[in-house]
């Protein structure tokens, strides 16, 4: 997926880019991908470029990458480590559409309907709306907040309850805090206010932490979701 080098017919090495050279990536499936591959986007996701035979090349901005995950056939498959999830801003749940939405799958997929695309923003105008959100001025007791709520979330650490210690064998690491800010910046935007509250931070909790926190083999016995635990410390 990062490319490779080929020998062209003039005898020199030549750089061809692969698919991560794109401004949005969706890695379908990815648990079916072996580690390599997974690897791979380490450094693409952190750092917006890759390193290649000792050549650093920047990536195109902006820069998104999306990745799904297959709940059922787990045999054969390799589970994202931890460190490579929490590059992963939101952790979404798919579940099967509405009545209405899978009709209108169906009516959409089913006909020789080829509908046209039309863009809606130039990549300019994606880059200024992220510089536009980061932007946002923040009140001092929201960032505490959320870096309260993060730190909750690991067992060792003086402020966690006896749920979280009972129920949870790591917690999220200082990106949850980042990314609470990020996204509670965004939805207070979305709703047409000029600056988050920690209800903002609560509209986003559950996205940016279920997939932060790892449950120990208590929890997955007596049924204890991460949205529980979440849910619980909000």
């Amino acid at each position: 997926i990062l490319g490779s080098e080929i020998l062209d017919e003039n005898r020199q090495f030549k750089f061809i880019k692969g698919p991560i050279f794109s401004n949005i990536i969706l890695a379908d499936e990815i648990n079916r991908t072996p580690p390599k591959t997974q690897a791979a986007l380490l450094e693409a996701m952190q750092e917006r470029s890759v390193t290649i035979a000792g050549e650093n090349y920047k990536l195109a901005l902006p820069y998104f990458v999306l990745a799904t995950q297959n709940p059922i056939e787990q045999e054969g498959t390799y589970p994202l480590p931890e460190a490579q999830l929490d590059r992963f801003m939101f952790a979404i749940k798919l579940d099967y559409p509405s009545f209405e939405e899978e009709v209108q799958v169906v009516k959409r997929t089913t006909s020789d309907l080829n509908p046209s695309i039309n863009p809606l923003f130039t990549a300019q105008e994606i880059i200024d709306f992220q510089h536009l959100i980061r932007r946002i001025p923040v009140a001092d007791n929201v960032i505490e907040y959320a870096v309260t709520l993060v730190s909750k979330t690991r067992p060792d650490n003086e402020l966690s309850n006896e749920f979280v210690k009972n129920y949870l064998d790591w917690g999220a690491g200082p990106r949850a805090s980042q990314n609470l800010i990020l996204a509670a910046k965004a939805n207070a935007a979305f709703n047409g206010k000029f600056s988050p509250d920690i209800e903002d931070v609560k509209a986003v909790a559950t996205g940016i932490l279920r997939h932060r926190i790892i449950k120990n083999y208590k929890a997955d016995a007596e049924g204890i979701t991460e949205e529980m635990i979440i849910d619980k410390l909000i």
